[in-house]
Order: structure tokens, then sequence, then C-alpha cells
């Protein structure tokens, strides 16, 4: 139910800028805002979830999107526009941090399929609503579809939370993490410990290189079409298979790391985002076909991050801090979205082309998939005995 809310904000930007005249920069910071708060309020979430449980934070997290989300039909100022996004950013911060960290510490065993699983809804989710959204907009206005999905959205992340709670002591037996192929030692790491290690900032360089180029092709999809000439049913079938990409890239890859372990699949992963960005430019204005497809492919080689990199941080660091350790990595993907929403815009709207913004994701894309090797031949992350003296 928090998918639409990223991923779907593309068809809300140019009948924006249609009604108020604002620059596409300064509705792209929106997004921005939107990514901050809903990664930078990670860690604080994580900590209160991992102690308190899921279910009353998920509750007011519904009420959090419903009320940003629907607000932004009614924004008549730019302060009007971040603030709400920002709070529906919020809201989404909640809501997965709380789902992702309880599937690491109910399922050892199968920890990338189950992150893949759950980044899956995020990331596929708004493949329910693109159809009822671009509908709605044509012949009611983007203020009605605000409202409409806003507050239909937040409803059901109320029912859901109600059933949600994180396993108790013993519930799982720790011996069901041997099963897989990803390493893993068992041993659990507070946030403080973590941050401590190697490990930890080598994987968030690439999760931050990783991040750039994803967000940029998610906020700008609707330009970057109107840019190279195609046509409004190649966008909306593109808006249709971006989030099935997203989401099935974060089960396979998720999947495929179980069996060849995490690093192995980040490289592999890594490397064809690299190649596909490139050719996003290379052969995305030919035809609409080749945009459409290359775009999905992207999202399919990008998706995998947000699966990839919770399991690997629960198999580094233990299932017991899942959801306060991996808010910390995710909180990357704000400092990306600086970039790959308001930074991405302005580049744009000074060179007149998206080449530059593509390549140079692609060259972060090639530097993470070498990281992940680098990451591979180092052994698993050991406590300090400086980290042993910190709550």
């Amino acid at each position: 139910m928090i998918g639409n809310f990223q991923y779907a904000w593309t068809l809300f930007v140019k009948p924006l800028i249609a009604a108020t005249h604002w620059k596409l920069s300064d509705v792209q910071w929106a997004f921005t805002c939107f990514v901050t708060f809903q990664t930078w309020a990670m860690p604080f979430a994580g900590w209160m979830i991992d102690r308190i449980g899921p279910r009353l934070f998920l509750t007011a997290a519904g009420v959090i999107c419903a009320v940003g989300w629907a607000g932004l039909g009614m924004v008549h100022t730019l302060p009007m526009l971040y603030a709400l996004y920002s709070m529906t950013g919020l809201g989404a911060a909640l809501v997965y941090c709380g789902s992702t960290g309880m599937g690491l510490k109910w399922f050892p065993d199968r920890r990338g399929l189950a992150a893949g699983l759950i980044s899956a809804g995020f990331g596929s989710g708004a493949a329910l609503f693109v159809g009822f959204i671009a509908y709605t907009i044509r012949t009611a206005g983007y203020q009605t579809a605000f409202l409409y999905t806003g507050v239909f959205q937040g409803f059901l992340i109320v029912v859901a939370a109600q059933f949600l709670h994180n396993p108790k002591p013993g519930e799982v037996p720790a011996s069901l993490a041997s099963k897989t192929k990803a390493r893993t030692h068992g041993v659990d790491f507070n946030s403080w410990e973590m941050l401590g290690t190697r490990h930890f900032y080598l994987m968030f360089a690439m999760a931050l290189m990783m991040g750039v180029g994803g967000l940029m092709v998610t906020a700008q999809v609707a330009p970057m079409a109107e840019t190279f000439k195609v046509g409004s049913a190649a966008l909306s079938l593109s808006l249709m298979l971006n989030p099935l990409a997203n989401g099935g890239g974060r089960l396979c890859w998720g999947w495929v790391s179980d069996h060849l372990g995490r690093e192995k699949t980040m490289s592999l992963a890594f490397f064809l985002q690299s190649l596909i960005l490139i050719g996003v430019v290379q052969f995305g204005g030919r035809t609409p076909a080749l945009f459409v497809t290359f775009v999905a492919l992207v999202f399919f080689t990008w998706g995998p991050v947000y699966s990839l990199f919770p399991s690997a941080c629960a198999d580094f660091f233990g299932a017991r801090y899942a959801s306060s350790n991996y808010s910390f990595l995710y909180s990357a993907k704000g400092m990306a979205s600086i970039v790959g929403g308001g930074v991405a815009a302005i580049l744009f709207e000074k060179t007149g082309s998206w080449s530059y913004g593509f390549y140079a994701c692609a060259g972060m894309a090639l530097i993470s998939s070498m990281c992940a090797l680098l990451l591979k031949s180092m052994h698993l992350p050991v406590k300090s005995a400086a980290a042993h003296t910190k709550p």
C-alpha cells in the first residue's frame, strides 16, 4: 500500500506543473523530500519497533500516510507540497521498516526470499493503482486521485497492522539460518556495534551509488518519455510494467541470493544495471518499444537493492536488531534521492539531455558491482572490545 506513494508520483508531475506553473525541478524537490523523510526517519523508527513491536507504529503510519497523500491534492504553495509529501514519507518509513524487519526475523533460513517478497510489495504495489490513477486524473483531476488513493491505502495499512507482531524468544530456531548459502554467523550486533565495522560503510556506499540511478528513473519517467518523444500509450504501458519489473526483480534476485550468495548476486545484478542504464540513452529514444523495455530492465536490476541489502545486513549483523540496523543502511536512499530527484531535474534543465545523469549512474553501478566482490573477500564482522561497552 505504500508503493504508490513513490512509484506513481511521476503521474502527478505534469498535472501539478500545469495547474501551478511551477518548474520541473521545483516539483521534483518534493520527491527528494519524500524519500529523505522515508529513509532518514527509519533509524529511530527501527529502534522503536525492535523494542515495542510494529502494531502501534504501523497503525499510526496508516493514518499519517492517508493524511499526507490525500492532502497533496489541496496544495497551493511549494512549502505545503514539500511538507505533506514529507509527511507521507514518514508514514511510509514506519511501514517499510516494520515490515522488512519482521520478515528478516521470522524467516532466517530464507532471508533473501522473505525480504524480496516484502520489498516486492513495495516495488510492485503501484501496478494496482496506475490505471485507476491515470483514469481519475484524466476524468476528475489529480486532486481527486490523491484523495481517493490516500484514504483507501491508509485504511488498509491500519487494518493490516492489527495482525503483525515480532516473533517471541524461541519461536524461530536459530539453526534454520544454516540452510541458506549466504554467509552468516548468527551473532547479533546492535546498531552502535554495527556502525563500528568496515562492512557497514562499504555496504552504505554501495547502496548510495546504486540508489541514484533507480530513483532518477522513478521520478523522471514521464519527463523522459516526453524528451524521447514517446507517446502516451507507451508511457502508460511503461508505468504499468515498471512496478512489476521492480517487484519481480526484488523477488527474483532475493531468491537467487539464498542459493548463490549475497555478494555474488549483488555483483551480477549491479553490473547488469550499469549496462542497462547506458542502453536507455543509446536505444530508448529509437522506438517506444525499446524505451519501455530498457526502462523496465532498469527497475528489474535496481529493485534488488532493497532485497539484497536487508538480507546481507541481517546475515552480517544478526536478526535481533534487524529493523534498527537495516534502517541505518536504508538511509543511503535519502542521500541518493537528492541527486536522483532535484539535481537530476536541474541537470536536465541546464543541458537539455538526460545522458549525463545516466552515464554517471552507470559508472556508479559498475563501481558498486566491484565493491560487492570486495565485500565477499572480507571476513564476517567481529565485535570489537570497545563496542561491548556501549548499550
